[in-house]
């Protein structure tokens, strides 16, 4: 499972951040004589950042992708072994059939037993994607929470008032002026402190 394909929904992780200090407030009182209305700021500052270079060089990124292609390529080893041996089993009970070797009765009873553990494996199959699915929408959120709690703290001092996600050609054209690309991924990377490291210590 490659990582792109794994973190594939994580470029909403960098959706455009909006930082004027308008945003979180409640709307404008308006009083009796004058109505008070919302100045927009005068210089608009714009940034944007590559998601791509955020996927292959933020640790998170890095560490959580490996992570999720070992876990899915444990659920593939796991249904793709159970579904040999059903298939040797269903191949060795149709050789027995046809060598006449069972009863009416005992063959309908194998049959019964190899349905029921297709139906097994299916319920498998559906239960571990149902939970790989989970866990990555688990890290995909905490990737685009890590990242905006970052941009909302970073943005503090570069007052930008809109920081866009790049990827692909998304953006027709943008001045490289305006990449803040590395200075993000740095800034990240410094704040990130790596539970997978913790957690390999623990065991």
């Amino acid at each position: 499972m490659k990582k792109k394909s794994i973190f594939l929904n994580m470029a909403f992780a960098a959706t455009a951040t909006l930082a004027m200090t308008s945003c979180n407030q409640s709307a404008p009182k308006v009083d009796n004589k004058a109505e008070v209305s919302q100045v927009a700021p005068a210089e608009l500052k714009i940034a944007y950042v590559e998601v791509d270079s955020i996927m292959t060089q933020y640790k998170f990124c890095k560490e959580f992708s490996l992570i999720l292609q070992k876990k899915g390529q444990n659920i593939q080893n796991t249904l793709a072994s159970k579904n040999q041996q059903l298939q040797a089993a269903a191949a060795n009970f149709q050789q027995k059939v046809q060598q006449n070797a069972y009863t009416r009765e005992q063959a309908e009873a194998i049959q019964a037993g190899l349905q029921k553990q297709n139906n097994d494996l299916q319920a498998l199959n559906q239960r571990l994607s149902s939970e790989f699915q989970v866990e990555t929408d688990k890290y995909n959120k905490a990737l685009r929470d890590s990242i905006q709690n970052y941009l909302k703290a970073y943005n503090q001092d570069k007052k930008y008032s809109i920081i866009l996600s790049k990827a692909g050609d998304n953006l027709l054209y943008a001045d490289k002026a305006y990449d803040i690309t590395n200075e993000v991924i740095a800034g990240l990377n410094k704040a990130y402190k790596s539970t997978v490291k913790a957690e390999t210590t623990k065991k």
